[in-house]
């Protein structure tokens, strides 16, 4: 009985939040092949654009299967030549229906900030957003340790204070945050849009090219705090930033401590199934079912890199949400599973709320206690162990 009350209760507060915005927008579907040209060994799509629909389905059917099969070349990238630092105020770049430019930035008046900027290696028809942006937490290393960095990769939508807040946790511990922006969030948001519509959308080509620019500008950034003598370096996902911290860490050794709040299979799933991308469904379900939209998306899916993923060693902690409505909980079981089965030094911690619950208290505490926590001993053991075998932790749910 008190079970299903909560669960009623939850389930209320999560659709609150979810409906909160009336911004979002039903765009049609496209295959994007504008977009792809630049992916390695795609053909000439010229085509491909009159050809009948299942000759185009088994085209990105295809193009996943290549890429997955060669994602070392699909997410290699030249290191920027152009790295620098930047002095700004504090702008809040807001996204839902309600946000106030004037009212949320006055918050900050007369504060500035430390960012990170560089031209991505991965470029795009929209100048704003290929100049990557990146918040700078610096903070000395704890006496007798290595120069340590996590980079926080926040949520779909995430306004540009999004976060930051975990950076003062973490220079507990002598470590220091650079807070990432997503490709098409906050500054790098193009004028035309009112959410970071262009990251996940019923454009196929977009959505793909969008993640992999994402998963390439967190490994461009390891490279910056490596030039600054940076030695052991961790990321912090959440939602859509869990995706990218996820491949990026696949396909990077240097990453060792890794921080997923919400994780799920494919990239696909979410879309079809999430509550919160249901506009994105509605846009593409005329021309794709979920089986295909699976496949269509599975060369930006953390399922496809599992292989990857255990090649070096890494220490995991991932936090997921019995009553997420967007990530739903058997994609996650699935995750944690995967986790499991594969031996990989994996903490796995259920929070009895949901995916937009999880920023609300008391569990945005809870959260932040378990990453704390984590992070005050990951590192030692990331860059002094391998993968070892973890009995399966408690299960903090209702």
């Amino acid at each position: 009985m008190i079970r299903s009350r909560y669960a009623r209760w939850m389930n209320a507060w999560e659709y609150r939040l979810e409906t909160r915005d009336s911004n979002r927008i039903v765009r049609p579907f496209e295959w994007g092949m504008d977009w792809i040209g630049d992916f390695p060994g795609v053909p000439d799509t010229s085509d491909l654009q009159s050809a009948p629909l299942d000759e185009q389905k088994r085209f990105f059917f295809d193009l996943n299967d290549r890429l997955v099969a060669n994602s070392e070349e699909f997410f290699g990238y030249r290191t920027p030549t152009d790295f620098r630092l930047e002095q700004r105020p504090i702008r809040v770049h807001g996204t839902g229906s309600h946000a106030n430019p004037e009212v949320d930035d006055a918050k900050y008046a007369g504060q500035f900030g430390t960012f990170l900027r560089f031209t991505s290696p991965v470029r795009s028809p929209y100048p704003e957003n290929d100049v990557v942006n990146a918040r700078w937490f610096p903070t000395p290393p704890a006496k007798g340790k290595p120069k340590r960095a996590i980079i926080a990769i926040p949520q779909w939508n995430g306004d540009a204070i999004s976060h930051n807040a975990f950076s003062n946790l973490f220079r507990l511990f002598g470590v220091s945050t650079l807070r990432l922006s997503m490709p098409y969030h906050d500054i790098r948001m193009p004028a035309e849009l009112h959410r970071a519509d262009y990251s996940v959308s019923s454009n196929i080509g977009r959505t793909i090219h969008a993640a992999r620019q994402g998963v390439i500008d967190i490994r461009c950034c390891v490279d910056w705090l490596e030039q600054q003598g940076y030695t052991e370096f961790g990321v912090l996902g959440t939602s859509l930033g869990s995706c990218y911290a996820f491949n990026a860490s696949a396909h990077d050794a240097r990453i060792r401590v890794n921080i997923f709040n919400h994780a799920s299979t494919y990239f696909g799933d979410v879309v079809w199934t999430g509550f919160s991308t249901r506009h994105v469904r509605a846009g593409i379900e005329k021309v794709l079912n979920g089986t295909e939209l699976r496949r269509v998306l599975a060369c930006v899916s953390p399922m496809s890199f599992f292989d990857k993923f255990e090649r070096w060693p890494k220490r995991v902690l991932m936090i997921h949400t019995a009553y997420d409505r967007t990530f739903l909980p058997e994609f996650s079981q699935k995750i944690a599973a995967e986790f499991r089965q594969r031996k990989l030094s994996a903490e796995i911690r259920c929070l009895p709320c949901g995916h937009y619950t999880l920023g609300e208290s008391p569990y945005k505490y809870m959260d932040g206690f378990l990453v704390t926590r984590f992070v005050a001993r990951a590192f030692n053991r990331a860059y002094a162990e391998g993968n070892s075998v973890e009995a399966a932790p408690l299960q903090l749910t209702l």
